[in-house]
């Protein structure tokens, strides 16, 4: 469930109904939501966009999962020698546009590697967003057989983070097993403020 923009007590209500996986895509307001619901018993959040280097430390205290593992420096600064593993996906970028998040396909295995050999990183799989040109059913199917790549280095690597309120039903009849809804359950999002 992405809350992006709600307000904290939209997050408290999903709890209230037996939510207990959140997600948001920017560091500021997931670290005050984090913050503000430190007292929801169980409740785990995920952080779905893009992570800067200078900023991975910050979300490593409050995170549960990153989905967006796409270059070096993220996963060197989340790197831990102690405390709890964190759960990481790593981003492929589905497109030619290398502006797009995420690595590209023939980079996969050297950042899964890397992935791999990072002290306090655990990593649960893949995940991307399907281009806007292209239908998401043939982009997630790309993205199940990366993901099957990406099993030969790590065969626990098996999930994958694909698939938003527009698409998840072509992501889950590829396999995806985490999906990052939002509009479709929570309505519209508020403006930005």
């Amino acid at each position: 469930m992405v809350t992006k923009f709600h307000p904290v007590s939209l997050v408290r209500e999903l709890h209230a109904l037996g939510v207990r996986d959140v997600g948001e895509n920017r560091h500021q307001e997931a670290q005050a939501k984090a913050r503000d619901t430190a007292d929801l018993d169980g409740l785990r959040w995920h952080f779905v966009g893009q992570l800067q280097s200078k900023k991975a430390r910050q979300a490593r205290a409050y995170v549960h999962a990153v989905h967006s593992l796409d270059r070096a420096s993220v996963v060197d600064a989340l790197s831990a020698e102690t405390g709890d593993a964190l759960r990481g996906f790593v981003q492929v970028n589905l497109t030619d546009d290398p502006a797009r998040g995420g690595v590209a396909p023939d980079d996969l295995e050297v950042l899964v590697e890397r992935v791999l050999a990072t002290p306090g990183l655990r990593l649960r799989g893949v995940m991307a967003v399907a281009p806007l040109d292209e239908e998401p059913r043939r982009a997630f199917a790309r993205l199940r057989d990366l993901s099957e790549r990406v099993r030969r280095l790590d065969p626990a690597a098996d999930r994958i983070s694909a698939g938003m309120s527009h698409d998840f039903a072509d992501a889950i009849a590829e396999g995806a097993t985490h999906l990052r809804i939002g509009t479709a359950i929570t309505g519209n999002r508020p403006d930005a403020g």
